[in-house]
């Protein structure tokens, strides 16, 4: 079992940025897909960015191509995701996910993501 815990959400006036860090625990996700996904209220839940084990291949969201950018850290149980440009339409409870399967895939289908954590408010005001 994996278990992720996001932070680094908050308030941010729009054009600002924020760091959102996502740890886990429980078994290294150094061979693992990882996933960002947000759900803004009254919304489904929507893929913002993934990278695949190594590193070496990302994919985004339109939306947020050119502003996000996901980073696996140093340490081997670290994500990041720096979100730079800030729009109010970014306001949502990001997730942080992570993927078993076996492939050198970013993958930005939910279904491909067993594990989850439990979300950080990130909040962009106007």
């Amino acid at each position: 079992q994996v278990q992720l815990v996001e932070s680094g959400g908050g308030l941010v006036q729009a054009g600002g940025s924020l760091r959102l860090s996502c740890a886990a625990s429980g078994r290294t996700i150094s061979s693992y897909a990882m996933g960002w996904f947000r759900q803004a209220p009254g919304k489904e839940r929507e893929f913002v960015a993934a990278v695949n084990w190594s590193g070496g291949s990302t994919k985004y969201a339109d939306s947020v191509k050119g502003r996000f950018t996901i980073s696996r850290g140093n340490t081997k149980n670290m994500v990041y995701l720096q979100m730079n440009s800030l729009k109010p339409e970014d306001t949502a409870v990001y997730y942080c996910a992570a993927s078993s399967y076996a492939s050198s895939t970013a993958y930005s289908s939910d279904s491909m993501y067993p594990y989850w954590g439990q979300g950080t408010q990130v909040t962009v005001s106007s």
